[in-house]
């Protein structure tokens, strides 16, 4: 074995590199005294370390190969109050292990510290936790990417399923048993042709890296299903792999896959915090390794972390080895694994440089300046729990942002309590979030994701229903905008089912309508339920998992699904990357009407008792030859009605005639002739289109 790398080592990669004949390891820890590789595969061998410059630890061994298990023990000074918890008695996973062969799941050994004495004093817990521990492995490149090519989507075309790999064909009868809740089946063909059947662009994945089940998950008999509690930032989690061992070969095969049916792979990372919680959480990893270095410390007291997360402690970015390891996971998945964009969780975490959020934080810079990552696509979940955590619109350019603020204005106008102006704004692009400097396509559109009710559930619960995660329902948030229409949960009452598949179809339809970027939460579209649970973070079961046996209520959502995501696609305003006035009275583009047909006035805009609005557009449209399938291009005028209120009116209408192309209240009647005015029942949403266009009728 060689312990001598001179004086480049900081510049080589970090983790465990495989040459062919032998593998060298490198790890950081600036404050440790010593480490130790531990190999698992060869005799149990126990092998010093040598230090080298910026505290990068290394060593190349024989005895290692791919497959081999390994772990370390840092040694170093216990002393809480300058933030150093070394203590060899704990086996430590690799921060760069590229495969990880098991979960963490709790065990008291893992606990780093306990407290002792009348003051709570903090001392060293001296149970070994290598036999509750799961191991790093060695692993060697061998995947065959067959000529992949990235399908690179246009933003203004993206159209984003965000997902959960199990959740995604753990119910799947056509998925073969063996392949249900895996990589593999998320990319067998019954799944991609029903995304392909939405015209789906991209898959956003729930985190796909390992994490750590907390000792309250323990004690509850549940687990970490949503994984945002990550340990191994550069490792697929094998619990989604068909066969052990294979599953950085099936994730690359998934992606393969995908992108030839034309989608792109986007993974929800989890950059603020990691699976170790609090000081009185486990130590796998990185608090083992060099505690001061890795986590935000307060300096008043550097036992205690800086918590912005909610989840324990925060990830230090502005540490250069944690930039580092953020920099080289991005470059890790986007290279290697091929993925073509990331998802960034709790994200002004990131731009904390020092405390406040910094749009022009180092991380940031890093990142705009990398090029391996100048072309993926990046998405940021704009609020935390730190000082001035709500950081909507301020990312950035280069980063679209999830619009938290469409949310709840579209769900507030269809629950029959919101205004036209906000809709309006909303529905334009958000001008107001992201003008004059960034595009519509800065604004991830959604109207559920993973945090939340799912679309069926707010239009059939008002409270959460929470109890089965074991913390007496206090989980979770306890506003949702949602309306259950006058029962609370499951009813046979044909009014009350009327009235909430109608609220869910308008929601659907406004996001397929608004300007942005929109994104569908996985089973939305065949009016999914989880039973009013609005956090079901650690429900690994047909709770959460996307139900696909179809009954009559989600077969008619998915074929609506279906219908309004096509009509985005056949209008170009709808995707255009400029944006539509939101409260100016008049526009080349785009004017919005009152009821009565006259252009929209200021006293109109800001009447709250007034729940309905409709829009004028100008578009141009692709059309489908009946016979060829060839496309053409023609242009076209649009107006769409959105009536939040719970009465029957009537919408004036330019000279016609007009084509009616959905009605959100009598779906399946479309093609209709009007002229004059057109009925549009409470609560729902019309769309028609000029019957004169220059290039073919509409189908």
């Amino acid at each position: 074995m060689t312990r001598t790398e001179g004086e480049a080592g900081q510049h080589l990669p970090l983790g465990a590199s495989w040459d062919g004949s032998a593998t060298t390891f490198r790890i950081f820890s600036s404050n440790a005294t010593s480490v130790e590789l531990v190999l698992d595969d060869a005799g149990g061998h126990r092998l010093p370390m040598e230090r080298g410059k910026d505290g990068i630890w290394h060593l190349r061994s024989g005895l290692a190969h791919p497959g081999t298990r390994y772990g370390f023990r840092a040694y170093g000074p216990w002393n809480p109050d300058a933030g150093h918890l070394f203590n060899p008695a704990k086996l430590l996973l690799d921060p760069y292990a590229r495969c990880i062969d098991g979960p963490v799941r709790w065990h008291p050994s893992l606990r780093l510290a306990r407290h002792a004495g009348p003051h709570g004093r903090l001392l060293p817990d001296a149970s070994d936790s290598a036999a509750h521990l799961p191991r790093s492995v060695v692993v060697a490149d061998d995947f065959d990417w067959q000529g992949d090519r990235r399908p690179e989507v246009p933003w203004s075309d993206s159209l984003i399923y965000e997902c959960h790999v199990k959740g995604m064909t753990a119910l799947h009868p056509m998925v073969p048993a063996a392949l249900r809740g895996t990589w593999l089946g998320l990319a067998a063909e019954p799944v991609v042709e029903h995304l392909q059947g939405l015209g789906i662009t991209a898959v956003e994945l729930l985190p796909v890296q390992p994490a750590v089940d907390s000792a309250l998950l323990a004690s509850n008999g549940l687990t970490n299903y949503w994984g945002y509690a990550t340990i191994g930032f550069f490792a697929p989690d094998r619990r989604f792999a068909s066969q052990p061992g294979r599953e950085r070969h099936e994730f690359r095969e998934m992606v393969r896959r995908l992108h030839m049916a034309g989608m792109e792979v986007l993974l929800d990372v989890v950059y603020n915090h990691t699976g170790e919680g609090g000081v009185d959480g486990p130590a796998v990893s990185f608090r083992g390794l060099d505690n001061a270095a890795y986590y935000r410390l307060q300096h008043d007291g550097q036992r205690v972390y800086e918590d912005f997360t909610g989840c324990g402690n925060t990830l230090d970015v502005r540490h250069p080895i944690v930039r580092r390891l953020v920099l080289d996971g991005l470059r890790f998945w986007a290279t290697e694994m091929r993925v073509d964009g990331f998802r960034f969780d709790l994200a002004p975490v990131l731009g904390r440089d020092p405390v406040i959020f910094d749009a022009n934080a180092t991380l940031f810079r890093e990142l705009a300046a990398d090029p391996q990552l100048r072309n993926v696509k990046l998405i940021a979940e704009p609020w935390d729990l730190g000082p001035g955590g709500y950081q909507l619109g301020a990312f950035p350019p280069g980063f679209a942002e999830w619009n938290g603020r469409y949310r709840d204005t579209v769900r507030r106008f269809w629950r029959g309590t919101g205004g036209v102006s906000d809709l309006a704004t909303r529905v334009s692009g958000s001008s107001d979030l992201f003008s004059p400097a960034r595009l519509p396509q800065s604004s991830i559109n959604f109207i559920a994701c993973h945090d939340g009710f799912t679309l069926q559930d707010l239009v059939s619960y008002e409270r959460k229903h929470n109890l089965v995660n074991g913390e007496r329902n206090r989980d979770g948030a306890d506003w949702n905008e949602s309306r259950n229409w006058g029962i609370e949960g499951p009813t046979a009452d044909p009014q009350v089912l009327e009235l909430r598949a109608r609220a869910a179809r308008g929601m659907m339809a406004t996001l397929a309508f608004s300007l942005g970027v929109p994104m569908l939460s996985q089973g939305d579209e065949f009016a999914r339920t989880q039973q009013g649970n609005n956090n079901p973070w650690c429900q690994d079961s047909a709770l959460s998992w996307l139900p696909w046996l179809p009954s009559p209520e989600s077969s008619s959502m998915l074929a609506f699904t279906r219908r309004v995501l096509a009509l985005r696609r056949r209008y170009a305003v709808f995707r255009r990357s400029d944006f539509l006035p939101g409260h100016e009275a008049i526009n080349a583009t785009a004017r919005w009407l009152s009821g009565s047909g006259a252009v929209m006035s200021e006293a109109d805009w800001h009447d709250r008792a007034r729940h309905s609005v409709a829009v004028l557009l100008d578009t141009e449209v692709e059309m489908v030859g009946e016979s060829s399938g060839v496309a053409a291009a023609g242009t076209t005028r649009l107006v769409l009605v959105l009536n939040g209120g719970a009465s029957t009116g009537q919408q004036q209408l330019p000279a016609g005639p007009w084509r009616l192309m959905l009605d959100t209240a009598r779906p399946g009647i479309e093609g209709d002739s009007v002229t004059g005015a057109v009925e549009v029942r409470g609560h729902s949403l019309v769309l028609l289109e000029a019957e004169a266009t220059s290039g073919r009728r509409a189908p």
